[in-house]
This record gives structure tokens, sequence and C-alpha cells, in this order.
């Protein structure tokens, strides 16, 4: 069954390109292919431009993710010096208070 369907497809192939041969011949056929090409290349642009402004989306989003990640992180750092300037002069406050 497998190697019937594959002489199919490579018969269907083949006759497809027999058949363009014929109407590329043909100066309305060259019209047509002209007309088919530039649909074609009007729809590889389309898909083109909405690629690099999808990648331009999601590259400007990882920068924010990157910039907010940065922005916490400076932020969780200060956050734990200040705790730690508060832990060191409590201790010292209560090291002169049972010294007094």
């Amino acid at each position: 069954m497998t190697v019937k369907s594959l002489v199919w497809f490579a018969l269907g192939i083949a006759g497809g390109f027999i058949a363009a041969h014929l109407v590329n011949k043909d100066p309305r056929g060259q019209e047509l292919f002209a007309q088919l090409d530039a649909r074609i290349g009007e729809f590889t642009d389309r898909m083109s431009d909405a690629y690099h402004a999808q990648e331009t989306r999601l590259s400007d989003m990882i920068d924010d993710a990157k910039g907010l990640a940065a922005s916490t992180a400076d932020h969780t750092t200060a956050a734990v010096s200040h705790a730690a300037d508060a832990m060191g002069d409590a201790a010292a406050a209560a090291k002169k208070t049972l010294s007094s």
C-alpha cells in the first residue's frame, strides 16, 4: 500500500511540473504565474513584517523584565543592608545598656 501511494505521489509531482511547463509556454500562462508570484511575494513580505514586529515586541518585553529584575535585586540588597545596620545598632545599644 505504501509503495503504491509513493508512486501516485511521484506521478502527481511529475504531472504538476509538466502542466506548469506547458502553461508557462503560453503568454497568458506567464501572466498567471507573474500574478501568482506577486501574490506569494506580498504574502511572504507581510509574514516577514509580522514576524519582525513580534520579535521586537518580545525583545522589548524581555528587556523590561530584565530591568525589573535588576531593580528588584537592587532594592532587596538595599533593604537587607538597612536591616543589617539596624540589627547592628540594636546590638550595640543592648551591649551599652548591659554594660552600664
